[in-house]
């Protein structure tokens, strides 16, 4: 890989601009309240939420921009919002099953407030000790954060022009969004048109131990822009590993539990598969996560290690070596300090939820060191597919798994008190790391543009103290209005988690199913394939993992023109960050692939600000339905038609002239 030790910022380092203002700070903070809520209700209501740094970006672009606002203040109005949605995924995500589990009769507003804000601060506090370790010392490709910086240069700029700098460059840019935005809006803003295509195809009946059941093979792919860009940008690589995990569970494991065991009689088949695979298969890529997860951090550990040695070095001298700008953290001394502090207010919660002090401190420190672990892997998941498509819920499951194995061992089980105390516990953690994989996302964007580290971790904190008193309110406030668990708010995610705690505490967990993805990851390591966008693949929906890999094979077939056109040359190349904010002297094999990341991240952009739009219309009832069963072909045919798009528009010019 190439070093981004020495990387040339959009903004050099060497430049100073102004940043963390005021002005700058008050839109982070009224961003993160209200995407944040935008997301605590779209999480809810579809399972799944929408990272904010990209709509973030656009929304504090329009506020600043009659202020005059700088491109480094932009980015950190971007911060604090993406803190505030990440933030709302990991309350959704864990507090509703308070309510499921019948552990609480409402909402509570203080506890939750109060793990929203611990759990957040930690996030940041550990994601220090992260940054130089995920974001500068390994190759990952960090899509939707290399996405935030070519919109940001694109559109914002540093307030020069350059000779030589091309103003068409944009036009690809504006052009992704605006198809991806109208695709999306036409799937869920008025359902014009399906966003998925799924079928079962029976295979025909089989004998099995005297039994005869129906054999039944899955496909599926979600007509998503994004999702498509994402693919393009991680690569061929990245995408095909998420695809092949995508395989081994929805075409491999699920029809072989469903030959043996069944589709229960008048089950739409579809229905009885995705059950099938969320009850059992899904496991698989949770024991496989896990492993993966530590066995990631253990590769990391020379990385990591630098972190603490610096740490270490800064609390004995009392100061660390003098940084450039956009290396300098929070003082590590303090950090770790304040890590060390937030051990007794998370003891005094879970003392309070639980009033068992024994518990309550062991499960503090594990809470804290835990979170750091937890934070690494929803960190790197991050930086392999993105914010939006990273299973922070599987990170959330692991932890939970994990928590209530624990208070099982404390002959905590089977009650219902047990239940809340295990969610509460996973709760903190899921916080931590929910605002640990988006904020490492933003941090890239930052460290793309030439932000200053400190200064955007100080734009995450505001962020987080914004949105966490809100946050309570508005769960609240949407489970008097709809109530959660209904068919108005079925929140899928809070009755997962409320799933697992209850298989442990209550012996009812698929442990054969989260054993064999231990061992599938084990395997994984030992012929050295990657294991966690493998595990990626089997946790999510094999519609997801499908257009990631199509947006992945159209970057091979585009790679592999490049090389025929141009030859390859190591010596010559060019890392993406560079590509994606570069404005002068661009040559022909590099505007092939900025035209393409330019294109595929104003998709990215477009479908995700789409999500937060749709998602006010529905808070606001404004939203006009064209079909209840909306027509699949419609879809189809314009996602297709983007991704020939993906293909055409880097390579036009080779079709009819050398470039």
């Amino acid at each position: 890989m190439q070093s981004r030790e020495n990387f040339k910022s959009f903004i050099p380092a060497e430049t100073t601009i102004p940043e963390l203002t005021s002005k700058a700070i008050l839109v982070g903070a009224l961003l993160a309240i209200v995407l944040g809520s935008a997301n605590a209700y779209f999480g809810l209501y579809a399972g799944m939420t929408v990272s904010a740094a990209i709509p973030g970006a656009v929304m504090a672009f329009a506020l600043l921009r009659p202020l005059k606002g700088t491109i480094l203040e932009v980015n950190i109005g971007m911060m604090g919002a993406a803190a505030g949605t990440a933030l709302a995924a990991g309350v959704i995500f864990t507090i509703p099953a308070m309510l499921i589990l019948e552990t609480w009769t409402e909402i509570h507003y203080w506890e939750t407030t109060i793990i929203a804000a611990l759990g957040g601060i930690l996030g940041v506090l550990w994601m220090v000790t992260l940054r130089r370790a995920l974001i500068i010392k390994t190759d990952l490709p960090f899509p939707e954060g290399l996405a935030v910086a070519a919109v940001l240069t694109t559109t914002v700029g540093d307030g020069t022009y350059k000779k030589g700098q091309s103003a068409i460059s944009g036009i690809w840019l504006l052009l992704g969004a605006v198809l991806g935005a109208l695709l999306k809006f036409g799937q869920v803003g008025i359902r014009a048109f399906q966003g998925k295509i799924e079928s079962v195809f029976s295979i025909g009946k089989f004998n099995i131990v005297g039994a005869e059941n129906e054999g039944f093979v899955y496909g599926g792919l979600a007509t998503s822009p994004a999702l498509l860009g994402v693919g393009w940008i991680i690569g061929p690589r990245i995408s095909s590993y998420v695809f092949v995990g995508g395989l081994i569970g929805w075409v491999i494991i699920t029809p072989l539990v469903v030959l043996a065991t069944g589709i229960p009689s008048g089950v739409d088949p579809i229905v009885g598969f995705f059950d099938i695979w969320e009850r059992y298969i899904r496991y698989v890529g949770v024991g496989a996560m896990v492993v993966g997860g530590l066995y990631t951090i253990f590769k990391l550990r020379n990385n990591l290690a630098d972190g603490i040695k610096e740490a270490i070095l800064g609390l004995k001298s009392g100061q660390v070596e003098a940084k450039k700008r956009t290396d300098q953290d929070l003082n590590f001394k303090y950090v770790f300090i304040a890590i060390g502090a937030l051990t007794i207010p998370v003891f005094l919660v879970y003392a309070w939820i639980s009033e068992n002090y024994l518990v309550s401190g062991i499960m503090a420190v594990f809470a804290i060191l835990f979170a750091f672990v937890a934070s690494a892997i929803a960190g790197y998941m991050a930086g392999l597919v993105g914010s939006s498509n990273n299973p922070t819920s599987g990170v959330t499951v692991s932890v939970l798994l994990l928590t209530s194995l624990i208070l099982l061992g404390f002959g905590l089980s089977g009650d219902v008190g047990a239940f809340g105390v295990a969610v509460l516990i996973a709760a903190v953690i899921a916080c931590c790391a929910a605002i640990s994989g988006d904020v490492l996302q933003s941090m890239t964007a930052g460290q793309i543009i030439g932000a200053t580290p400190y200064k955007q971790q100080i734009a995450e904190l505001v962020g987080i103290i914004a949105a966490a008193p809100v946050l309570a309110l508005v769960v609240s406030a949407l489970n008097q209005a709809y109530e959660i668990g209904s068919v108005d708010l079925p929140a899928p995610q809070a009755f997962l988690m409320s799933g697992v705690v209850r298989g442990v505490l209550g012996g009812e967990m698929v442990w054969p199913f989260v054993l064999a993805g231990v061992v599938l990851a084990f395997v994984l390591i030992l012929i050295d394939i990657p294991v966690l966008p493998v595990a990626i693949g089997i946790y999510l929906p094999f519609t997801l993992a499908t257009p990631i890999f199509c947006g992945g094979f159209i970057r091979y077939i585009t790679n592999k023109r490049i090389q025929k056109q141009f030859g390859f040359d190591d010596q010559e190349k060019i890392s993406e960050w560079e590509l994606a904010i570069k404005q002068t002297d661009i040559k022909p094999k590099e505007r092939v692939i900025r035209t393409g990341l330019l294109f595929t991240a104003g998709l990215i952009a477009g479908e995700a600000l789409t999500g937060v739009i749709v998602a006010f219309l529905i808070i606001s009832g404004l939203t006009v339905i064209m079909f209840e069963v909306p027509p699949v072909l419609p879809g189809l045919l314009l996602w297709l038609y983007i991704a020939f798009l993906v293909f055409y528009i880097p390579l036009r010019e080779s079709f009819y002239k050398k470039i």
